[in-house]
């Protein structure tokens, strides 16, 4: 019978190429849409009300909810692979410390990040383009979400990551199903059945939370359970012996992660100030079609997630032209599902916005010209979704590398040097159109740079290998 590890390196070596992505990415997919689901449900819930103003007021808080991310990646993702390279190696008591550090390190994080929201909230909702009719859904939505459950977010994502890397992806993937699987459920029942009629945001927060709790609850369980078949620990004194040069390790990796999530968040906040800038039903508008881009988004992630092992392996051990058979079919399945959306968005855009705001509640009126300015925005920025891809691609090529650098430089060059600089010149020329054609200008020119990133650094590595 083969082992687990000859089963892999098989697989990474020497099956068909078209197998081995296939059967690398299908869990990441599906993984990447429970995600989606679980990011979406508010918004879908808070449609069903036909209220513009709550759905632009959720479409401000995003991006303070995604901060959640960006500060689990720091640890789960820095102290994740950190934990599996000295698995590698067999230094399982650093492994421990480290997890252990990781642990409490998310927890400290989230729990300042929680304070500093609290103390400066209606300053920052108001930066963020909150207006006199949104201001007090998106503080409610804020209060009860970020600064009450920035901890159990945080820390269950954390947790998630560290038990991956640690060989456990069926639990981490059962604890981030269950919380979305629950938000799904409890979101009607809070927004609809407990609260009162205009409560529904608060209805919605507190569905959230809850569900980051249970979630929280379970991994924390699992995370024990999994502390006695590997180097997993939550005990503060193995925290407090992690070495300096680990430390360093960790953050080296973590921090450019949860850089390249802020950067997209920075963006993110730049859209909403400028959307809200025209109107708060500009900015429910461009929250909706936020939400419908990132279905193809989350399937070409997750073949990058799938493809990146399989080129990490590769580049590696110097199988170069099977290293590049596999970079050219994930970028080809992405291309083609990236081409297919943008039919699709061009043919259903105004039913798809119209999933996302019901126009039988509320005021119908509103609820129409806000549907109407999503499907003039989503007919646009859908036009981004194969470069994306290619941007995309570019990124988890690099990671898979080693090439940190080329990695926080693409992504400085994409969102800071060209697709926000191109928001503020589109929409001051164009208004709220130029403001939507700022994501496939910004991607395209992105993407030419991309793609000239990882030829080089695929060549030079050629390069290396021929005279060595």
């Amino acid at each position: 019978m083969k082992t687990k590890k000859n089963s892999r390196q098989e697989l990474f070596a020497d099956a068909p190429v078209s197998q081995a992505l296939l059967t690398m990415a299908v869990p990441t997919i599906i993984s990447q849409v429970i995600n989606l689901i679980y990011n979406m449900v508010d918004a879908f819930f808070i449609g069903r009300t036909g209220n513009s103003y709550m759905m632009a007021a959720t479409s401000l808080t995003l991006t303070m909810v995604m901060m959640n991310v960006a500060l689990s990646n720091l640890f789960g993702i820095g102290g994740g692979s950190l934990v599996a390279r000295l698995m590698g190696v067999s230094e399982h008591d650093k492994a421990k410390r480290v997890s252990a550090f990781s642990f409490y390190g998310a927890a400290g994080i989230a729990l300042v990040y929680s304070l500093l929201i609290g103390l400066f909230l209606d300053p920052i909702l108001k930066f963020l383009g909150a207006s006199s009719a949104t201001m007090d859904f998106a503080k409610s939505y804020a209060t009860i979400v970020i600064v009450i459950g920035s901890l159990p977010s945080v820390l269950s994502m954390a947790a998630a990551h560290l038990l991956r890397n640690a060989g456990f992806s069926g639990k981490a993937s059962m604890g981030l199903s269950m919380g979305g699987i629950l938000n799904v459920i409890l979101d009607p029942i809070f927004m609809f059945v407990i609260m009162p009629k205009g409560q529904e945001v608060t209805g919605a927060a507190i569905a959230t939370m809850l569900s980051n709790v249970i979630a929280c609850v379970y991994l924390i369980y699992a995370f024990r359970q999994a502390s006695s078949q590997a180097p997993l620990s939550m005990h503060l004194s193995d925290a407090a012996k992690i070495s300096r040069a680990n430390r360093r390790q960790l953050f080296s990796v973590g921090i450019p992660s949860a850089l390249l999530t802020g950067l997209f968040d920075l963006a993110n906040i730049c859209v909403n100030i400028l959307a809200s800038s025209h109107s708060d039903l500009v900015l429910a508008a461009m929250g909706i079609v936020m939400k419908v881009e990132r279905i193809p988004n989350a399937v070409n992630i997750g073949i990058c997630q799938g493809m990146l092992p399989i080129v990490a392996f590769n580049y590696s051990s110097g199988n170069h032209a099977r290293m590049k058979q596999t970079i050219n079919t994930a970028r080809n399945t992405g291309l083609l599902i990236s081409f297919a959306s943008i039919l699709f968005f061009q043919l259903f855009a105004s039913p798809v916005s119209r999933l996302f705001l019901s126009t039988r509640a509320s005021d119908p009126q509103t609820a129409l010209q806000t549907i109407a300015y999503a499907a003039l925005f989503l007919r646009i920025r859908c036009f981004a979704s194969p470069v994306q891809m290619l941007n995309y691609h570019t990124s988890f090529c690099m990671q898979a590398m080693g090439k940190g650098k080329e990695t926080l430089l693409h992504a400085f060059v994409r969102e800071l040097l060209l697709y926000i600089p191109l928001m503020f010149l589109l929409d001051n020329l164009f208004g709220e159109a130029g403001l939507a054609s700022a994501l496939p200008a910004g991607e395209a020119c992105a993407a030419v740079f991309a793609l000239y990133l990882l030829n080089r650094t695929i060549h030079a590595k050629e390069k290396d290998h021929a005279n060595a």
